[in-house]
């Protein structure tokens, strides 16, 4: 009798996994079969696997790579400057900061740490507006272009992805045992050796956890970029690019899909090299937060 309810539970599990796989791929599955559509077909049946072929997908690649207006290669490139150089400082400074909050037990401390979380909570449409007035203010003052440039919207990313990262490395940062900082301390290291030769190395798992939630966010983000950098910029990201081959009146299915198709693959590769530390990341994060 036991024997049978297990198996039963086991069967209904399954089947509860394979509908929520069907659930989350369908997405993906439309996008890779009307990739290889010309845009009649698309839109009289978006569903349907008629007029998909191979051939059709490689062509309207090509035609996405090749089109003056798209300017694949540079926005790919501006894409991975600006998503890369994020990525290398947010998990810097954040981890820097999480090691700061989490071993100085003082009133400042603990007020910088919840002004962190409270972040977290405010609506990016809040602070759209006076973001843009303040970007180009703060440009004028220190005589560097803060908006249609890359600092200027890697300094943005700093500071709408800190709180979560510094949220994530936090609570990891709180179950490493302190006694390792005594012994460096007491072996003659300095407060900078020991966070980058002892703190940083332990973080590897949860920060390539963080690294990749906040890449899939900047890669794919188009609001944040769309309002700092401009719709026609000397530097242009791919989702801005894709915009291109939407019009009032026609849009060019044909090129918008396999123009995404482009854009997720790199994710897509990245996220199933290192699924295995982003699972480690997330059950050590949550153990020892």
């Amino acid at each position: 009798m036991h024997t049978k309810e297990k198996t039963s539970s086991i069967v209904i599990r399954l089947i509860i996994a394979v509908i929520v796989a069907i659930y989350v791929l369908f997405p993906f599955f439309l996008l890779l079969i009307n990739s290889g559509k010309v845009t009649a077909d698309i839109t009289s049946n978006p569903v349907s696997l008629a007029g998909a072929s191979f051939s059709q997908l490689l062509e309207n690649i090509k035609a996405v790579i090749n089109d003056p207006n798209f300017l694949f290669w540079s926005s790919f490139g501006s894409s991975a400057i600006i998503t890369v150089i994020s990525l290398v400082l947010l998990s810097l400074f954040g981890a820097m900061a999480a090691w700061v909050i989490c071993r100085n037990k003082t009133v400042w401390s603990t007020v910088i740490y919840f002004t962190f979380i409270a972040s977290m909570i405010i609506p990016f449409q809040v602070v759209m507006l006076p973001l843009i007035s303040t970007f180009r203010d703060v440009g004028k003052f220190i005589g560097i272009p803060m908006l249609q440039s890359i600092p200027g919207i890697v300094f943005a990313y700093l500071g709408f992805g800190g709180a979560m990262t510094v949220f994530i490395l936090t609570g990891f940062i709180k179950g490493v045992p302190f006694d390792l900082e005594e012994a460096a301390s007491i072996d003659g290291c300095s407060p900078e050796q020991t966070f980058f030769q002892i703190i940083f190395p332990l973080l590897t798992p949860v920060i390539t956890t963080v690294t990749i939630l906040n890449g899939m966010w900047i890669w794919n983000d188009y609001l944040l970029p769309s309002m700092m950098l401009g719709q026609n910029g000397k530097v242009m990201t791919i989702p801005i690019a894709i915009q291109k081959f939407v019009g009032s009146y026609v849009k060019s299915w044909d090129r918008i899909l396999p123009a995404a198709l482009l854009a997720i693959i790199p994710m897509i590769i990245i996220f199933l090299i290192a699924q295995k530390q982003i699972m480690e990341g997330m059950i050590e994060g949550a153990v020892k937060g």
